[in-house]
């Protein structure tokens, strides 16, 4: 949809490719026509599981892909002929295991706030639906469910 796409490019993309149609000739075609490199890292944030092939296909031998969801049973197996690399990021596992590099999460947060104050990286929040309650759910959910949404849908005042 093109109100995505001026989204996306208004955060800093430089190029967008259309989820709700294949991946692969459509990255092709941008490496085909736009001279971009052949790719080398993957980060997936949403739908791992539907595009995991497609990540194999594309990445070069010794690549790497990078997942923050939950995509439920994947062939991991499968990356084993390009020798790739798999990394799974959770934001809490440092706390939750009380890791060694604790204060790495601290240190990566104050980077991330470094890059937001100097204008490097924008909030995703598409709308503000105002404070939680049972109406504004119904018209989160509503807006979620249509597949029409654009950035986080957010909710105030969980306090009061």
């Amino acid at each position: 949809r093109e109100a995505s796409k001026a989204w996306v490019t208004k955060l800093g993309a430089d190029y967008v490719v259309d989820h709700s149609k294949p991946l692969q000739p459509q990255i092709e075609a941008l490496m085909a026509k736009e001279g971009i490199g052949q790719v080398t890292h993957v980060a997936s944030l949403n739908g791992s599981g539907d595009y995991f092939d497609t990540y194999i296909d594309l990445l070069v031998p010794f690549g790497k892909i990078a997942l923050i969801d939950d995509p439920g049973t994947i062939d991991i197996s499968k990356i084993k002929m390009k020798s790739l690399s798999f990394h799974w990021e959770f934001m809490f596992a440092r706390s939750m295991f009380n890791a060694k590099d604790i204060n790495e999460q601290s240190n990566l947060l104050s980077r991330v706030g470094e890059l937001v104050d100097q204008g490097y990286i924008q909030t995703t929040a598409g709308k503000n639906l105002g404070i939680i309650n049972a109406e504004n759910l119904k018209v989160a959910h509503a807006e979620l469910e249509s597949g029409k949404s654009i950035g986080k849908i957010v909710l105030e005042g969980f306090n009061r």
